[in-house]
């Protein structure tokens, strides 16, 4: 295994309620954070499911085509099929006349062969007849009955490029899609196209909830002075399934060590348990002290804001991630550590976020030695982005996550002045 890098190496650090002294990697770099979580994690094993059951899933193999598609040369229209040759020069002022000696319709086949100054009356997705080499659409012919049979009046020439190649789509033994793939609806429609009834899936993450607090209370409940409700269950429970997992939602857990060591203890067999609060500094910061005195710490705190006292940890070998208790804290942590961790983990080959580069319409401000992912306001001025910095930055100003729909990433130390270009994370 590759050695993780981190921002100031490992670290002798105190905790507050402990009397020795822990030695573990802090103020990591965003990219060792999402290493270290994904390193801990376990791929969950492969099954195979229905197409019907596979909406969201994550593929687990690479996925070759069963059959060309098509299968056979096809038409892209309706009209009818026939010789090139024989339409050159058709217009409008001089069409040329063709024998139609049959039909054919998707599904079928026509048996016979198309011959000079012939043509088959073809429909969309039919197979095109031995002989013919183009396709002339219906919007320029004109079919004449008489008693020797039916003619077809051509007042275009046929093209070659409304035919469908066999195999043009894709080729038996061709790969269609790849391993780490979310199947979406499109990608479910090219299995079945490729012949595959059933597809192998990694199982979904089990991913259990736990808020941490004496404040914390669930929304409906009477609200004492100093209390807030729980936001950040229903934020990342959402998160979690919003990527194909199951989350678990544990019951909150009381600033005891007893209370909080039961609960850790309670997670039962999943993949990951996301604590809430907890890991910063202060004397009820209990989380952080479990995991030290008697668990794993993998790292803490990440150089990055909003966010940064997030912990990465095991007990009693299962993995904790630590989120802070701030509500817009967590759910940017959850963003950019823990769903990059997660695509990696499944091999996913798309890009967990949509990044894209805008003008500041304002200046946005940096960190010394962080990381910042601001909330901003993306906008599209004559199809160009724009963006603007949302004034209130601090972690506990929730609604700021709903009214702006992007995070501007500025580099420690970075100056962005308005009319600079930025970085965007575009939610």
């Amino acid at each position: 295994m590759d050695r993780l890098e981190c921002a100031n190496g490992k670290l002798k650090t105190p905790c507050t309620n402990m009397g020795s002294m822990s030695s573990f990697p802090m103020n990591v770099s965003v990219e060792y954070a999402i290493t270290a979580l994904e390193r801990e994690m376990r791929q969950p094993n492969p099954r195979e499911v229905a197409l019907s059951e596979a909406h969201g899933l994550i593929l687990a193999r690479d996925l070759h085509a069963l059959v060309d598609h098509p299968s056979l040369s096809d038409s892209a229209l309706d009209g009818i099929a026939c010789r090139v040759a024989d339409t050159l020069g058709a217009s409008s002022q001089n069409p040329v006349t063709l024998e139609v000696i049959g039909e054919v319709q998707a599904g079928r086949v026509f048996s016979g062969r198309l011959r000079e100054g012939q043509a088959v009356r073809i429909y969309t997705g039919a197979p095109v007849p031995d002989g013919a080499d183009g396709i002339v659409p219906v919007e320029v012919l004109e079919f004449v009955e008489g008693n020797s049979g039916t003619t077809v009046k051509v007042f275009q020439g046929a093209r070659a490029s409304d035919i469908r190649a066999r195999g043009s789509d894709f080729e038996r033994g061709q790969v269609g899609l790849t391993r780490g793939t979310r199947l979406s609806s499109s990608a479910l429609a090219l299995c079945a196209a490729m012949g595959h009834a059933r597809v192998e899936v990694f199982r979904p993450l089990c991913i259990a909830l736990l808020s941490t607090g004496d404040e914390i209370y669930e929304p409906g409940e009477p609200l004492p002075p100093g209390g807030v409700y729980n936001s950040n269950r229903y934020g990342l429970e959402a998160k979690i399934r919003s990527l194909g997992h199951e989350a678990v939602v544990l019951p909150r857990s009381v600033d005891t060590r007893e209370a909080l060591e039961l609960a850790l203890s309670s997670a039962g067999n999943v993949d990951l348990l996301l604590t809430s609060g907890g890991v910063s500094m202060g004397k009820f910061d209990l989380v952080r002290d479990l995991l030290i005195e008697h668990g794993e710490v993998k790292f803490w705190k990440i150089a990055l804001r909003p966010g940064g006292p997030a912990m990465l940890g095991r007990w009693n070998d299962l993995p904790v991630f630590g989120l802070p208790g701030n509500p817009v804290s967590s759910l940017v942590v959850f963003e950019i550590i823990v769903r990059s961790a997660l695509y990696k983990l499944l091999e996913r080959p798309d890009a967990p976020h949509r990044i894209l580069k805008a003008t500041a319409s304002t200046a946005f401000g940096s960190v010394p030695n962080k990381r910042a992912y601001w909330r901003a306001r993306l906008e599209f001025e004559n199809g160009h982005p724009v963006v603007s910095d949302f004034v209130d930055q601090r972690s506990s100003v929730l609604r700021s996550m709903v009214e702006n729909n992007a995070l501007v990433v500025v580099q420690p130390g970075q100056k962005v002045e308005t009319g600079d270009e930025v970085e965007v994370i575009w939610l």
